[in-house]
């Protein structure tokens, strides 16, 4: 009994017939001739990862990683801001209060019967001045930091408002411990500044 056996297939047959197909079918205007120009002109349709964009620079292009997107989002988040500005601030501090302790000691009046002082207890109040200074500086610029890098996340945008706000907002706190109106003056003095600072920054 005879066993029939498939007819085997022709390669160059497979492929015109999937070309015939292609072309019936279409990929961009189906049953049309356009759909030839239309791939002349785009070219092939399989792309590998369509969603990257790598914008032209000079120099080599290059796909930063996972772990550089970290250390990148780290780096540009609100508590390394607050952190870097209070420690920034402090030092700055500590630098203006050794130089006001320095330049206005506290001399004794040996006319008036005053004990003189001793170098232990000078540098014991320098020490104390510049710790008061950088402390207070610390406050200040952590604060500033955490509430521009807060308002600037919340409204997307990276222009002069954002110091102006974050200075009232940081000027109003600090003047609140001596009242209401002290607050106030401080929110506005503090304000004006950081919007003048701002401003010479971005236009200098």
């Amino acid at each position: 009994m005879a066993t029939l056996l498939p007819k085997p297939v022709d390669p160059e047959e497979a492929a015109a017939k999937q070309n015939s197909a292609t072309k019936t079918e279409g990929i961009f205007f189906p049953g049309s001739d356009l759909d030839e120009v239309a791939k002349h002109f785009i070219g092939n349709t399989h792309r590998y990862r369509e969603n990257i964009i790598i914008p032209k620079m000079y120099g080599v292009v290059q796909i930063k990683t996972n772990e550089e997107k970290l250390v990148e989002a780290a780096f540009e988040s609100c508590a390394f801001k607050s952190f870097m500005s209070c420690v920034l601030g402090y030092g700055l501090g500590a630098a203006i209060g050794l130089f006001s302790s320095s330049v206005n000691p506290s001399i004794a009046d040996p006319m008036a019967g005053d004990k003189q002082q001793t170098a232990r207890e000078i540098f014991r109040e320098m020490r104390a001045a510049t710790h008061s200074y950088g402390k207070n500086f610390a406050v200040i610029g952590a604060v500033f930091a955490a509430v521009e890098c807060a308002i600037e996340s919340k409204r997307g945008v990276s222009d002069w408002k954002n110091g102006t706000y974050a200075g009232a907002v940081t000027g109003g706190l600090i003047g609140l411990r001596a009242g209401v109106k002290a607050g106030i003056i401080g929110a506005a003095g503090f304000a004006a500044f950081s919007t003048v600072i701002d401003y010479y920054m971005r236009h200098r």
